[in-house]
This record gives structure tokens, C-alpha cells and sequence, in this order.
């Protein structure tokens, strides 16, 4: 899933609240003599974008093209978060201004990795009728550049009723999806949208309905469907995953509920989560993917957020890592080009993984090739295979060979265990892809005992690897040459 959508650039609107999230980190081990409360050093401040703001920063960190469109105030908190989002390269043609209105602002301190306390600085009123038409206007003239619109409503004023409606309206005049991430008990401001994306308590207090069992579940997912008139119903589970709900009117097979489950390996903050899951949920749709796929990716990017401390996103490399230790990842998501690989090597190096190489044709893959890449691994931690192109074996063994395409080659290898990335070279020799790998060990076959090995310089050690004797490719073919000429 992750491969497919590595070179999407979706261009999604976002309007809702923005805000400024603001972290104070420090430790502590004492209470203050002043107050039963604890006393925090503050080590480091960070500001990130908050609220509406964190789905930006999501689709930016899958690599989608944003815009924006909101209100803020005339102070410096507001002149401070359009410069984040200019930073980001946000398109802000939306972003009004209001005069005597407050820039959200929450400040979190954080102390051994618990947030202890948050203070805010907003306004929660709604934004004026002025500031809704000129947001309208805004979003009329540059709506044929939007592949989908989300609103994310964190309650402080800027998604009223009428502009809710008014978006949601213009937005199906012009054949575009609305995605909402609500708020509040009344979703009526809402109605006519593709989906919403509460949690199981939202849609408890929004429906009425007491959510215990997948009965009450469908339920509540049908109501939403039926009273917002959405296109599907959706119900986000938090650990459980996601809850989908198709319209009555499909077809049998479509019928009902739908889990997309998820495993999270290690919670420690929920922050933004909810705004992860709208934003993957936007940029893979967008891309093409059904809403099955597009959850299943979804729930990846959420269990990535939840495992980090404070408002976070999630990268397509940190999805595809998370993927791979589920065993999910799809084999072909393994197979890198020279500059994905390249990529994948610094992020190996920043956290001190030792890198292991070798190279071959692996035609035919066998037992022979499966021990000595084992072997292999053993010997550090990230095992990259150099793939001889199909012209290059040709070059290598003659033109009968090879028998199994490069790509084919490329995906069985991928398919191990102990196989972490594969790339296809064209060159007689690896010299070059092992002059930009640097890898820390370099592994060859035992037959080059007392021979010159190609890439040695830029290795920090070479290891021989004897072979499993009788098996061979050669071998191989010759067998079933004999066999087919005795039958």
C-alpha cells in the first residue's frame, strides 16, 4: 500500500481551527515549597502546528500539497502561525484575519515524558458572517485546484453552521469529496458530507446511542449515515481500528459493517491522533485507494502518532517501517531504486544500524542462496541485496540467461525474512552502488578466497560466506535439462 502511494502529491484543502501548539520539556523531582505542585525544569520550548494546523502537518509529512483556509487574530500568536505555515509552503490565500479575535494557543509542559499541565489563550466564539463570506469567496475561486476538502472542527468558532453548510454545498456542485473530523453533540451543520470520522465516544454523545457491542456499533454508524445524509458512515475505534458503514442501497455484498483493524506496538500519547486518521484518510483516497485500503493505511499512520509524544505525524517511511514489522508490508515496498535507497541508508546510519551487502544474479533461487543470505544478515543489522539487471547477467552468464526476469528475481528475494532492501544494478560490477552504500560489511561467496573483491575500499570489512555444496543454479538447470531429455 505504502509503494503505491510514495509518489501521490494529492492537493487538499483544510479548514478549521488552526492553532499553535506549544511544548515546555523539562523533568522533576521535587515539590515546590510554595504549593502542593511539582516543579518543573524546563530544559527545551518547541511550537508546532496545532489543531487543524496538525492535519496540515500530516498531509505535509505524506507529501501532499496543502492549502488552508481559517481565521485568525491580529496579534503575534496569529503573525506566528502564518509564518509556520508559510515555512511548510501552505497556500494561506484562506486565512482571513479578524479584528479583536485571539490565535488559539495551548501550552503543554511535559515532564519525564507525562504531560503534566496545559493552559490555553483563544477565542471560542463564532467567526463573524464578514469572515465566512470572505472565507467562501476565497475557496470559490481556487476550488477546481482542490482533489478533496477536509474540515476539521476543534470547536473554537471557525466552522459555523452556515460555513459548514455553505462548503459542503459548493464542494458537491463542483463533484468534490467533503471529509469532516466533528465536534460537539450536533452534527446537523454537517449533513451532506462524504463522511465524518468521530471516535466512539463522539458518536455516542452525537447518536444517542450507547456503543458496548458491534450491534450498538452498527447503530450508531446506520443513524450517522441516515441523519448527516453521508455518502458511507464511518466510527474510529481507537485500539479496534476503524468502523465503516456502507449505505443500504449497495449491493448485498457491500451491505453492513466493516472493521479495518489495527495493532498499535507502544501507546504513549493520543494527541492528534483523530487528525492523523483524517489526513491519511484524505491523501489516500484522493490517490485513488478504496476506502478499505485507505483505512488500512489510516490506521498505520495512527499507530505510528500514537507511539510518539505530543501532536505528531507520521512519514511514509515511518508507516512503511511499521508495516514491516507487523509483516503487512508488501514484498515489492522492499524493492528500492538507487535514490529511495540512498535514503534508506542515512536513516539506517543516524541510528547507528550496522549495513551488510552482497551482491548476485540469483536466477533461480534456492536453498543454497537462502542459508548464505541468513549467514548474511548475522552479521549486522539492515542486509541490502545488489541485483544484477537482466543485461547485466546476460553479460555475466550468456544469453540463455537469465531465466527469471530481474523484477521476479527482485520480489522473491524481497519476500525473506532476512532480506531488507533489494536494488537492481545495471553495471558488470556493484563498484558503484557500494561506493554510495558504504556499507560496514561487505559479504561474497567463499569461492573468492584470495581474490580481488570489487567495492572492498568502501567497506569496513569483507566476510566470506562458503556456499551450501551441490547447490547451484547451474546445477539446477542442467537437472532439468537431463530430466527433460530422459522424458
Amino acid at each position: 500500500m505504502t509503494a503505491s502511494l510514495r509518489n501521490s502529491k494529492p492537493n487538499i484543502l483544510v479548514v478549521g481551527d488552526l492553532m499553535i501548539d506549544h511544548y515546555l520539556w523539562g523533568s522533576t523531582d521535587r515539590i515546590s515549597p510554595e504549593a502542593p505542585v511539582q516543579v518543573v525544569n524546563i530544559a527545551k520550548e518547541t511550537t508546532v502546528l496545532g489543531g487543524a494546523g496538525n492535519v496540515v502537518n500530516n498531509l505535509y509529512a505524506l507529501g501532499g500539497s496543502v492549502s488552508v483556509a481559517s481565521v485568525i487574530g491580529q496579534d503575534e500568536i496569529g503573525k506566528e502561525l502564518l509564518m509556520m505555515l508559510k515555512n511548510r509552503g501552505v497556500k494561506t490565500e484562506g486565512l482571513i484575519t479578524e479584528k479583536g479575535r485571539q490565535t488559539s494557543k495551548k501550552s503543554r509542559v511535559i515532564a519525564s515524558n507525562q504531560q503534566i499541565l496545559r493552559y490555553d489563550k483563544e477565542s471560542k466564539e463564532d467567526i463573524s458572517t464578514e469572515s465566512v463570506s470572505k472565507i467562501v469567496k476565497a475557496i470559490k475561486k481556487d476550488l477546481f485546484l482542490y482533489d478533496m476538502i477536509i474540515l476539521s472542527d476543534y470547536g473554537k468558532g471557525v466552522l459555523t453552521f452556515s460555513l459548514c453548510q455553505e462548503i459542503i454545498s459548493l464542494a458537491k456542485t463542483h463533484n468534490k469529496k467533503v471529509l469532516v473530523d466533528p465536534k460537539g453533540k450536533d452534527y446537523s451543520k454537517y449533513k451532506g458530507a462524504h463522511f465524518l470520522t468521530p471516535n466512539k465516544k463522539e458518536a455516542c454523545e452525537a447518536t444517542g446511542i450507547d456503543i458496548h457491542d458491534d450491534e450498538s456499533l452498527l447503530l450508531a454508524g446506520e443513524w450517522l449515515r441516515r441523519e448527516c445524509e453521508l455518502e458511507l458512515s464511518m466510527i474510529t475505534l481507537s485500539e479496534d481500528g476503524i468502523a465503516i458503514f456502507k449505505d443500504s442501497s449497495t449491493s448485498q455484498s457491500d451491505k453492513g459493517m466493516i472493521k479495518v483493524p489495527t495493532v498499535a506496538r507502544e501507546v504513549f500519547d493520543v494527541t492528534g491522533a483523530g487528525d492523523t486518521v483524517i489526513a491519511s484518510l484524505a491523501f489516500a483516497i484522493s490517490s485513488g485507494q478504496d476506502i478499505i485500503s485507505s483505512a488500512a493505511f489510516a490506521n498505520a499512520a495512527a499507530a505510528v502518532v500514537v507511539g510518539k509524544i505530543g501532536s505528531a505525524t507520521a512519514s511514509m517511511d515511518e508507516i512503511e517501517e511499521y508495516e514491516s514489522t507487523l509483516h503487512k508490508s508488501s514484498s515489492d515496498m522492499h524493492i528500492k531504486t538507487r535514490d529511495e535507497l540512498e535514503k534508506c541508508v542515512l536513516k539506517a546510519k543516524s541510528k547507528n544500524q550496522k549495513i551488510v551487502f552482497t551482491n548476485g544474479c540469483f536466477d533461480i533461487l534456492h536453498l543454497g542462496h537462502v542459508k548464505y543470505l541468513e549467514v548474511a544478515k548475522s552479521f549486522g543489522d539492515i542486509l541490502i541485496i545488489g541485483l544484477n539487471a537482466d543485461s547485466s547477467v546476460r553479460k555475466l552468464k550468456g544469453p540463455t540467461r537469465p531465466v527469471n526476469p530481474e523484477y521476479d528475481r527482485a520480489y522473491l528475494l524481497a519476500a525473506l525474512e532476512v532480506v531488507d532492501y533489494v536494488v537492481i544494478f545495471s553495471e558488470e560490477t556493484p563498484h558503484d552502488l557500494i561506493k554510495m552504500i558504504q556499507p560496514d560489511v561487505l559479504v561474497k561467496g567463499g569461492d573468492y578466497a584470495g581474490k580481488t573483491v570489487v567495492g572492498t575500499e568502501f567497506a569496513g570489512e569483507l566476510k566470506l560466506v562458503d556456499f551450501v555444496d551441490g547447490k547451484s543454479t547451474t546445477k539446477t538447470i542442467e537437472r532439468i535439462k537431463n530430466e527433460g531429455s530422459v522424458c
